[in-house]
């Protein structure tokens, strides 16, 4: 089934102004995001969904697709959708969206979220192993599953909450991923925001909260960092820096 991408790029930012057009390593951070999905293979077709033409403008230079949409959404997954139902788009059933702050993010996590709608699920992400350390660190979004790998729960907080002191808790970072069906993707934007959305900031919440399944695909290695905070930058810079040297990270 053929499958659309979309990266979803707003320019304002409460905490890192004009996020998408950070430069990295040479290139703003929103067309290495859309080089990571192109060249992982997994889409027939890769466009960033924009509300500002600077962004686009990148997006273009590099030679990839940009669609400009409203300022409308309030989320990333309600400017997919008002890409999807554009008429060029209409014979795509299998809608793929990675937030436009992830230019390291893994093939296995692209390719995990579809399997988990091939095999049935409406809604499909992924996940990978988190350290202790870092559970409580409110950038880095945890979620908890069950004995299906669908989720239960996603949260800032470090959950589940190791209560007894054991040590042998297993946490699980959320990666910016989501994969859905174009009905589940439309059931989605027409619900109605849910407290636990509001009061964590997480727009996944919503259908979960609604009583509709997203599938996890956890993942064994550890998720490669995101771009949410000035160290975020620094570190991503230096990682991007080492793969175009051909260095290992």
């Amino acid at each position: 089934m053929p499958v659309l991408c979309v990266i979803p790029a707003r320019l304002a930012s409460s905490r890192l102004p004009r996020k998408p057009l950070l430069p990295l390593a040479g290139e703003p951070l929103i067309v290495w995001v859309a080089r990571r999905v192109a060249d992982a293979g997994v889409a027939s077709r890769v466009v960033v969904a924009t509300d500002a033409r600077e962004i686009a403008a990148q997006v273009e230079r590099a030679g990839y697709e940009a669609i400009l949409t409203t300022t409308r959404p309030e989320s990333g997954t309600e400017r997919v959708a008002e890409v999807v139902v554009k008429k060029e788009f209409t014979g795509f059933d299998l809608v793929l969206n990675v937030q436009g702050d992830e230019p390291l993010v893994a093939a296995a996590a692209l390719s995990g979220a579809l399997a988990r709608v091939a095999g049935g699920d409406p809604i499909g992400t992924a996940a990978g192993a988190l350290a202790p350390e870092h559970a409580a660190d409110p950038s880095r979004v945890k979620v908890v599953c069950d004995a299906r790998g669908r989720a239960q729960y996603f949260s800032r907080a470090p959950i589940p909450f190791d209560r007894d002191g054991t040590g042998d808790v297993h946490y699980h970072q959320h990666v910016g991923v989501y994969a859905y069906t174009r009905e589940a993707l439309h059931r989605w934007v027409g619900l109605p925001p849910a407290p636990p959305e509001r009061w964590e900031r997480l727009e996944q919440l919503r259908p979960l909260w609604h009583g509709m399944t997203i599938g996890v695909a956890l993942l064994s290695e550890a998720v490669a960092r995101g771009v949410d905070t000035p160290d975020d930058v620094e570190w991503v810079e230096a990682a991007l820096t080492r793969q175009l040297k051909g260095v290992s990270p």
